[in-house]
C-alpha cells in the first residue's frame, strides 16, 4: 500500500497552478473571515479566476476545505520523507510531530475555532496516518492484524496531538512526542525483531 502523492504533483501545469490559486486564495478568506463567513465569491475574487472555473475544480467550498486539509497534510508528511520510510520508533515520533505540528498549524488558519473544521481535519489527517502506518506496519510482525494496529495507532496519534494543540504547552511537539510513544507503539505490539 503506498500512500498517494499530493494530488497537485499529479495535475497537468495549468490546473495546478489554479488549483494552487483557488487554495491560497481559500486559506487567505479562512484567516480573515473563517469558514462560515467565506464565499465562493470571496475565494474566487481572491484567486482571481471566475465561479465556473472554482465549479470546474470543486463541488463547494466544503470540498475545496477537505482538499486543501488532505492536500496539506500529505505534503507535511511528503516533506519529512515519512511516506518513503518503513517502521522504526523514530520515525513513528516524527510522525507524531507532524501531526501535532499540522493540528497546530492548522488551528490558526481559521479567524476562529470551529468544531465542523477540527471534525475534517481529524477525517483527512487519521485516514493519511491510517494509511502510512498500514504501509509500515505490512513490512514487520505485529502481535495484531496490521489494519487494527494501523486503525488505532491513528487515533491514538490524532486523539493525543489534539490533547497537546488544545491544553496550554508547556512541552515543545518533540518532547510530546517522545514522552507519548510507547503508548501509541503499545497499540502494535511488535515482536522483539521488529522493534
Amino acid at each position: 500500500m503506498t500512500l498517494p502523492i499530493p494530488e497537485t504533483e499529479q495535475l497537468d501545469p495549468r490546473v495546478r497552478r489554479t488549483r494552487q490559486s483557488l487554495e491560497q486564495a481559500f486559506t487567505e478568506v479562512l484567516k480573515e473571515k473563517g469558514f462560515h463567513a467565506a464565499t465562493v465569491h470571496d475565494i474566487t475574487q481572491r484567486a482571481g479566476v471566475n465561479r465556473a472555473t472554482f465549479y470546474a475544480h470543486f463541488p463547494d467550498k466544503y470540498a475545496l476545505l477537505d482538499h486543501t486539509i488532505r492536500q496539506g497534510f500529505l505534503q507535511e508528511i511528503n516533506k519529512r520523507m515519512l511516506n518513503a520510510c518503513h517502521y522504526t520508533p523514530e520515525n513513528l515520533r516524527n510522525l507524531i510531530v507532524a501531526v501535532c505540528e499540522f493540528i497546530r498549524s492548522s488551528t490558526v488558519r481559521c479567524k476562529t475555532p470551529q468544531p465542523q473544521f477540527e471534525s475534517l481535519v481529524e477525517t483527512q489527517v487519521k485516514d493519511v496516518v491510517q494509511r502510512l502506518l498500514m504501509k509500515w506496519l505490512e513490512q514487520v510482525k505485529t502481535g495484531v492484524p496490521p489494519q487494527t494496529a494501523a486503525t488505532a495507532g491513528s487515533w491514538a496519534i490524532y486523539g493525543l496531538a489534539s490533547q497537546w494543540s488544545h491544553t496550554k504547552r508547556t512541552k515543545s511537539a518533540e518532547q510530546f512526542a517522545t514522552d507519548v510513544l510507547p503508548v501509541v507503539a503499545a497499540n502494535f505490539r511488535l515482536t522483539p525483531a521488529a522493534a
